[in-house]
């Protein structure tokens, strides 16, 4: 479609409790001539800690394929608003994504990575498979595994000071993603942390880690349950280096949720779609385009 564009729209979409939630646009269909309404508009819902620029390759070629793509900035990350309250439970993220589907419009694909695919799982119960109409999960299930979530909550407390320089951040994440190859330069990062009182911090609210305000258990097992009644078609994908999601939970997810296939990225760990973006990539067009 010679009317799809490389490069997204920034918009905003009202979430619950009368947040303001930034996205990257890309086909808005009311924008876009020629488009094609009888594919399914996709969103995009990032992991803790990251935000909607986590997205960009694969959303440019999603839109490249002439989808509707979204790519959104959850409630205290990136550039939407931070929450007065510190209210981050996977309740008020499905509040917020099932405002931004009422925005939509239009039957959605829902792909989510760690955070991001819980909270699709609970959206994806909740709004019916009339308005979501696939599920993809980047390296979560419910019952992930507690030691490689307390590494990533680990990485992010680490941090929570900000860095003097941007080379001190890339040597942090570097260290945090040994597999990954790290940039030449650090440039990238701007994306992710913002300059404030001369040091850079990430860009997300700190209260996300330190109010925490949920049940983990309840969690588990309110999210696990939504799963189980899904009947759309869902694609799991994991990062075969993956410590937060095991082998062993995977088959106990594939057992408990019939409607699931599953893919294994063997180039990536928990962060699929940054590890291995171009494989990671292959495997959801295939998936959200499928008849």
């Amino acid at each position: 479609m010679s009317s799809t564009r490389s490069e997204p729209t920034i918009t905003t979409f009202r979430g619950a409790d009368d947040l303001t939630l930034a996205a990257d646009e890309w086909n808005n269909p009311a924008a876009t001539p020629d488009f094609d309404a009888t594919q399914p508009s996709v969103l995009m819902l990032h992991g803790g800690g990251q935000n909607r620029h986590s997205w960009k390759k694969t959303g440019q070629i999603l839109a490249g394929r002439g989808l509707h793509v979204v790519a959104l900035d959850s409630r205290g990350h990136g550039d939407s608003d931070r929450s007065p309250t510190a209210e981050y439970t996977v309740e008020a993220l499905c509040a917020d994504t099932l405002s931004v589907l009422d925005r939509i419009g239009r039957p959605t694909v829902l792909i989510g990575a760690s955070m991001g695919g819980l909270t699709g799982i609970l959206t994806a119960r909740r709004a019916g498979p009339d308005r979501v109409c696939r599920l993809v999960l980047v390296d979560v299930v419910p019952r992930y595994e507690k030691e490689g979530s307390a590494r990533i909550r680990d990485f992010m407390f680490s941090n929570i000071d900000g860095f003097e320089t941007l080379e001190d951040a890339a040597d942090a994440v570097a260290a945090y993603l040994p597999y990954r190859t790290k940039p030449r330069s650090p440039e990238g990062l701007k994306k992710n942390l913002r300059w404030r009182d001369g040091r850079w911090y990430w860009h997300w609210d700190p209260a996300f880690l330190t109010k925490p305000n949920e049940d983990p258990f309840v969690r588990v097992e309110l999210l696990e349950q939504a799963a189980i009644e899904l009947t759309i078609p869902i694609l799991l994908i994991r990062g075969k280096l993956s410590d937060v999601v095991s082998e062993e939970a995977v088959t106990d997810f594939l057992a408990k949720v019939p409607s699931a296939e599953f893919a294994e990225l063997s180039g990536a760990g928990h962060t699929a779609a940054g590890d291995d973006n171009d494989a990671f990539s292959d495997v959801v067009v295939d998936f959200v385009l499928r008849q």
